[in-house]
């Protein structure tokens, strides 16, 4: 097999799995709406939805992140995949909201563990003049996993219920599992594997000193990329709503919006072995926190549209970038360990995030006024990567 068939097929099969749980995470928003009309939960229930999937995700990131650097990439992948694939065939069974979040943590502890890993091997199986280009095609899948999930949503839920949505989401992670059979583990853990070490010692040289400067600035990003993300996207259908748009109206409109993501990402693997890693981020999330405070302050359709399309292009390009950049600042004896640790600070951020919006919501605080503090958090991230990060375009890894 020549080295550009086996990356296309890595990305392939790396790519299929970051699909389907996209496709989760995007139907949990339209989920969330369709529930509270037929549990008739209130704001903040709605907001402990999403949270409690950012919860598992917390856990599976740091959890699967440390296992990664013990027992391997490939391993990991496959455990994290059965874990999320089951969970959302079960959450389809549900009936009380408590069965549901207990389905929903472990369900986030798939996702959470499988992201960060992901990344991490196709970083380390990829020549360094394309490995950010190839991390950030690996992270348009994403958009692809969406785009079903609206799909579905739009077509699925008004007509079969959620729980046929759910279930559908279940069946495509098995081809998934069936592929990562076949797939070879990283060849740079590999060549680590003899050395032993403790999950303490690769926690402690996280923060060591050669890398201290870095996971700050990567715990910060994380941090405000996430806790934006899913206060914003998770409660897209639910505002759509509020804004005065009839449920089928929203559901439809969002899945406009989400087709804005895929040239998001296209342009950022274009951009970011050319300008490099921190202008990507720097101008990505600029133009995510300016589309954040205009979406905020729409009030036609137009508007909505336009500034909402933004929001996706950006933030997802961001994204991208986020994903490519954080297994390069680590060697690769500690190297899932610390994307897995930044990950894992930063679904804190999407715990508080989906939870914030509930309450404020719920508090009668404006629309306008949520997004401002999103394109706050936002701008901060890009100030971390501005003053303490590090150029990676194309550097070797260790």
């Amino acid at each position: 097999m020549s080295k550009d068939v086996s990356r296309n097929k890595l990305l392939w099969i790396a790519g299929l799995g970051w699909l389907f749980d996209a496709m989760d995470v995007g139907m949990l928003s339209f989920i969330i709406a369709a529930l509270q009309k037929e549990w008739n939960l209130t704001a903040e229930q709605m907001g402990w939805i999403g949270s409690i999937n950012s919860i598992g995700m917390a856990v599976g990131a740091l959890v699967f992140g440390l296992l990664a650097d013990r027992i391997g990439r490939k391993q990991v992948f496959i455990i994290t995949l059965l874990l999320f694939s089951i969970g959302s065939g079960l959450s389809a069974l549900a009936t009380t909201l408590t069965v549901f979040l207990i389905l929903r943590f472990f369900i986030g502890m798939g996702l959470g563990g499988e992201l960060p890993v992901a990344s991490t091997l196709v970083s380390e199986s990829v020549a360094a003049h394309e490995r950010g280009k190839v991390v950030v095609l690996l992270e348009s899948f994403w958009a692809g996993g969406w785009l079903l999930a609206a799909l579905i949503s739009f077509f699925v839920i008004p007509a079969h219920g959620w729980q046929m949505a759910l279930i559908l989401g279940a069946v495509p992670a098995l081809y998934a599992i069936y592929l990562r059979i076949n797939l070879p583990d990283s060849k740079k853990f590999m060549a680590t594997k003899t050395e032993r070490r403790s999950v303490w010692q690769n926690i402690a040289d996280v923060w060591a000193k050669p890398y201290a400067k870095q996971t700050t600035m990567l715990w910060i990003l994380w941090f405000s990329v996430v806790f934006s993300y899913y206060g914003m996207f998770l409660w897209l259908p639910s505002v759509m709503v509020m804004k005065g748009f009839s449920l089928i109206k929203s559901f439809e409109y969002v899945l406009i919006m989400t087709f804005a993501q895929l040239p998001g990402y296209f342009s950022v693997a274009w951009l970011i072995e050319r300008i490099g890693r921190k202008a990507v981020l720097i101008i990505y999330l600029t133009g995510t926190a300016l589309s954040a405070y205009f979406f905020g302050n729409a009030d036609s359709a137009a508007a909505i549209m336009t500034f909402g399309a933004l929001l996706s292009f950006f933030n997802l390009g961001a994204w991208g970038a986020l994903y490519a950049y954080t297994p390069e600042q680590y060697p690769t004896i500690i190297r899932a360990t610390g994307a897995g640790m930044a990950a894992s600070f930063g679904r804190i951020g999407g715990i508080l995030g989906p939870l914030l919006v509930g309450y404020l919501v719920a508090q009668k605080v404006s629309i306008t006024m949520i997004f401002a503090i999103f394109c706050i958090a936002i701008f901060i991230g890009a100030l971390a990567v501005l003053f303490l990060g590090k150029e990676t375009k194309q550097q070797e890894l260790a």
